[in-house]
């Protein structure tokens, strides 16, 4: 019997060398670190005699995802997916300790030593409990280690059916390896006669306010869109302001309408999501001159729980209508005043808004589509592999606005990726009756209450297991979205024919995507390593009879 990664000091072990292996997202070791788990693996007794269970899988563009199936029997099908991603985010915000970002143990001997130096929030941590520090400790090479040990335990026969571990590189930027992994899923599912009885993540838990202790299960995960708002405002010199528009300006506006706006936010039970804030915003003036800048553009990240694309889309429209009738009104009256001191007349004013779509439609009408479609693949074959997926939908946005300069001034609104579908399995029986049974587990064997969230709100790769609204639903998302079908989209069929429970049971830690990133180790390795295969088993207890084995 296979005893790997069971203790607590083996645990830590492998924890720590999933670290040192520098994953960033993009980055050459983002590949290595797969086939380091399927090395691992590999080295279990069922694996050695199951060689056709574990398969490391190519993505599109040259990355890898890993997958590790242990049959309870030939004829189980009930089957649970453990869910992880590898890639980390960069280490720059580390400073002069990047060096150690990827030393776990280095790293925290380091903290410790300095404890009275770090912010005080750190330092109570450091004084009261045991931590680990280090880029990708909680989020989420954690979980990857605790899904491992769980294939180990399920190879010695420790649960009444099937596990299927399932590790994706990509989760931080545009999710490649868990939108690859979709069909793959479904293969397996036909090539071993699975049953996929629920979806289990290990996101850590994130605190949803300083200084939360609360202790936190997720029957779901928030959806993400990324709006942008592309400016075509009216070229000038600086000398004549206004004779033109300018469309940094017209950015502004549209900012201070969304950003942080309430409206946008969705409200179920007692959780809300978070406001819109901006996550790009730049013109496209290529070099210094007088001259206005006439091309801006804002990208927005906006949450969702519930509210269908086609509601988010409207609301985002009516938005822009505001923004677009406040730069007029400003633009005039400060018109009006500059008129007023040079004895002149005041300048009109009128920005157009449109959605992507609308925009297309109009460019085919009057050039036609041939013309309209080769452009759109023209952009798309010229910078697919010099720009990233945000400047490349920018890119199509503003070529199309420069075909059609007429209408300027205007507003262009569209979607970028990456798209993150909401997911949710409060309502379902067995998610209901697991959550209640490993609540009252945990209380009397640790003392432990959860308190159960509907959405993860840290965004995660089980938006990609299914598909909560019919695929009509997401239309107004794809006609106004430039990459789709051209490098970004999603199987919505897959998705719907999935359709699995989730479940989000991970770790406690601190300051994800920060230097100061680390990982309670006591309630990792005392309390979560006997919770996390209890919480399993008793997913297989509650599935259905004919998922059984």
């Amino acid at each position: 019997m296979s005893k790997k990664w069971q203790s607590k000091q083996q645990f830590i072990d492998l924890l720590c060398q999933l670290v040192s292996i520098p994953s960033v997202t993009g980055s050459q070791a983002e590949t290595w670190l797969p086939q380091f788990v399927i090395s691992e693996l590999e080295s279990l007794p069922y694996f050695q005699n199951h060689k056709d269970h574990i398969t490391l899988h190519a993505t599109d563009d040259g990355r890898y995802f890993a997958t590790a199936l242990v049959k309870r029997s030939d004829k189980c099908k009930k089957t649970v997916i453990l869910l992880s991603h590898f890639d980390v985010v960069d280490v720059a915000d580390y400073g002069n300790l990047h060096h150690l970002a990827f030393d776990a143990k280095k790293l925290t001997a380091y903290f410790y030593k300095h404890k009275f130096e770090m912010p005080k929030e750190v330092s109570d941590d450091l004084e009261t409990g045991d931590w680990l520090f280090g880029r990708g400790t909680m989020d989420m090479k954690c979980g990857l280690a605790m899904h491992m040990a769980m294939i180990e335990l399920a190879c010695n026969g420790g649960f009444d059916g099937n596990i299927l571990l399932l590790t994706v590189p990509d989760e931080e930027v545009n999710s490649v390896g868990m939108r690859a992994a979709i069909p793959t899923l479904l293969e397996l599912a036909d090539t071993h006669k699975l049953t996929y009885t629920a979806v289990l993540n290990s996101e850590p838990m994130f605190s949803r306010f300083p200084g939360d202790q609360t202790k936190y299960l997720y029957t779901g995960t928030i959806g993400k869109v990324l709006p942008g708002f592309f400016c075509y405002g009216k070229e000038t010199h600086v000398g004549e302001p206004f004779s033109g528009l300018n469309a940094n300006y017209m950015a502004s506006i549209i900012n201070d309408e969304l950003e942080l706006n309430t409206i946008l936010c969705e409200k179920i039970n007692n959780e809300v999501t978070p406001p819109p804030t901006a996550l790009i915003q730049h013109d496209l003036q290529k070099e210094y001159s007088v001259q206005v800048t006439n091309k801006a553009v804002t990208l927005f990240n906006v949450f969702m729980f519930k509210k269908p694309m086609n509601k988010l889309t409207d609301e985002l429209k009516k938005i822009t209508d505001t923004a677009a009738l406040r730069i007029q009104q400003s633009f005039v009256d400060k018109a009006s005043s500059f008129a007023a001191l040079t004895n002149s007349e005041t300048p009109s004013l009128h920005v157009k808004v449109y959605t992507y779509e609308e925009l297309v439609t109009y460019a085919k009408e009057r050039y036609g589509s041939k013309r309209i479609e080769a452009l759109h693949q023209e952009i798309f074959e010229q910078h697919k592999q010099n720009l990233d997926d945000r400047e490349l939908s920018i890119t199509i946005v503003d070529q199309l606005s420069s075909l059609c300069k007429h209408l300027s001034p205007m507003i262009v609104l569209f979607f970028a990726p990456p798209f993150y579908p909401a997911v949710y399995s409060h309502e379902h029986p067995m998610i209901q009756q697991v959550m209640s049974d490993l609540n009252i587990y945990a209380n009397s064997m640790h003392n432990i209450l959860f308190q159960q969230v509907l959405f993860f709100n840290g965004i995660s790769d089980l938006s990609y297991v299914g598909l909560q609204h019919s695929p009509s639903s997401i239309q107004p998302l794809i006609a106004n979205f430039p990459l789709w079908d051209h490098g970004y989209s999603l199987p919505i069929e897959d998705l719907k024919q999935l359709d699995i429970p989730v479940l989000n049971v991970g770790p406690i830690g601190r300051d994800a995507h920060k230097w100061t990133e680390r990982l309670d180790v006591n309630y990792t390795c005392d309390t979560l390593l006997e919770l996390f295969p209890y919480c399993i088993q008793r997913l297989f207890d509650y599935s259905k009879s004919d998922q059984g084995c």
